[in-house]
C-alpha cells in the first residue's frame, strides 16, 4: 500500500527539509513498537507476486510515521491490524518496486543500518518552562531508545522522557544555557554531544551535532 508520508506520529515535520524526502514508509502496529521504530530503515523487496516490476531490485526507506488499525466492519482483516507487519510506503518508493494499480503486495523486508548525511540534529520546541526535542537524521539504529540532557550551569546530565515519536520532553527552564545531550540508539550504541545547542539557542530552531552513529 502507499501513501503520503509528509508528517506524522513520529513528530517529523517537513521531511524533505529533513532529509527523508519521499523515502519513507509507515509501520503497522506490529511494526511500529510504540514510536521506538520512528527512525529505524528497512530494505523492502516485492515477493512473489505478478505485480512486482521486473529486475526493480529492493528499496530502503526510513520508518517516519504509523499506519493506524481499523477494526470497523468489514476491515476486520485490515492490513495495518495487529498482527500484521505492513509498510505503508510513499508512492515514489512503492511505484519503485511493483505496479501502481497493485495497491498491496507481499514483499520481503529486513532492517537496516541508516545512512545519513552530516550529524544527528535536534530540533527545539515547547516554551520557557520545558523542553521538547525532536532528534532526527540518526544514522546506523537510527531509533533513538533514550535520551539525557546538560545545560551548562550544571555538571549533571538529566533523564528525557519520550512523549511520541521521537519527540523528547525535560520539565526544566534551560533557556540561556548551552545544551549537551546523550543519545542511545535502538542497537544499544551511545555517542555524546556537547554543546550542540549553543547558550543562544532559539524554540524552532535545529542544531547539528558534530558526529553521527
Amino acid at each position: 500500500m502507499f501513501s503520503m508520508t509528509l508528517e506524522g506520529a513520529c513528530g517529523y515535520g517537513d521531511l524533505y527539509q529533513q532529509g527523508y524526502g519521499l523515502e519513507t514508509t509507515a509501520l503497522s502496529t506490529a511494526l511500529f513498537n510504540n514510536g521506538l521504530s520512528c527512525g529505524a530503515c528497512f530494505e523492502i523487496k516485492c515477493a512473489n507476486s505478478e505485480w512486482c516490476n521486473p529486475n526493480a531490485g529492493s528499496i530502503k526507506v526510513t520508518a517516519t510515521n504509523f499506519c493506524p488499525p481499523n477494526y470497523a466492519p468489514p476491515n476486520l482483516d485490515h492490513w495495518c491490524n495487529p498482527p500484521q507487519k505492513h509498510f505503508d510506503l510513499s508512492m515514489k518508493m512503492f511505484t519503485t518496486i511493483a505496479m501502481y494499480k497493485a495497491g498491496i503486495i507481499p514483499v520481503k523486508y529486513r532492517r537496516v543500518a541508516c545512512t545519513k548525511t552530516g550529524g544527528v540534529k535536534f530540533q527545539m520546541g515547547g516554551n520557557p518552562y520545558w523542553l521538547q526535542v525532536l532528534l532526527y537524521n540518526v544514522g546506523n539504529g537510527g531509533g533513538v531508545c533514550e535520551v539525557r540532557i546538560r545545560g551548562s550551569n550544571s555538571n549533571e546530565w538529566k533523564s528525557m522522557n519520550r512523549v511520541w515519536g521521537q519527540n523528547w520532553v525535560n520539565g526544566e527552564n534551560l533557556v540561556g544555557q548551552a545544551l549537551s545531550f546523550q543519545v542511545r540508539t535502538s542497537d544499544g550504541k551511545m555517542l555524546e554531544f556537547d554543546d550542540v545547542a549553543p547558550s543562544y539557542w532559539q524554540f524552532g530552531q535545529s542544531y547539528e551535532g558534530k558526529t553521527n552513529f
